[in-house]
């Protein structure tokens, strides 16, 4: 049996995290000892590992519960849907390398101040982006390259205070 300490080591995740699972009741202590220590046996250990490889996939807290508490065709399912919305941000990531071949095709464009905010919309949204894609490609480029983001944002022409909040995105 392991305590939480020792099974969060053993699967290089935090001790937060084995506490997160067990709040959200995906993971639960098969025994409590009398100073309150959790400990977890071989069973609970198998699970957290089935837990550790479903979150590799990206899938959900809620869709990891039902795979793990359910079996047959809802199992399935989830699956599936995810390997759907997998798909759909397969799309949306070619839709982005889209719009950035447009952009290094005629890479003057940003550089004359041709591209403002309003066309590089146009060009997003015809190379299908939705909202929601523009704000997670704001969110990406911050993530990767904030100063290279800054000066983009700043080549379109758009106010401080504007850059200030898309950048907080």
């Amino acid at each position: 049996m392991l305590t939480v300490t020792q099974i969060a080591k053993k699967f290089g995740v935090s001790r937060t995290t084995i506490l997160y699972y067990e709040r959200e009741e995906l993971l639960t202590p098969a025994y409590r000892s009398e100073n309150g220590y959790r400990w977890y046996s071989q069973k609970e250990i198998k699970r957290l590992q089935a837990i550790i490889s479903y979150r590799s996939y990206e899938l959900t807290i809620s869709s990891i519960k039902t795979l793990l508490n359910r079996n047959g065709e809802t199992q399935t399912q989830i699956l599936k849907d995810h390997f759907n919305e997998l798909e759909r941000e397969i799309q949306n990531l070619r839709a982005q390398q889209k719009a950035v071949v447009v952009l290094l095709q005629e890479p003057t464009l940003l550089e004359e101040n041709i591209v403002n905010k309003k066309r590089w919309v146009e060009i997003m949204i015809a190379a299908g982006f939705t909202e929601m894609d523009m704000v997670r490609w704001h969110q990406k480029f911050e993530e990767l390259e904030p100063n290279e983001h800054q000066k983009f944002l700043e080549s379109l022409g758009i106010s401080g205070d504007e850059i200030t909040k898309i950048r907080a995105l």
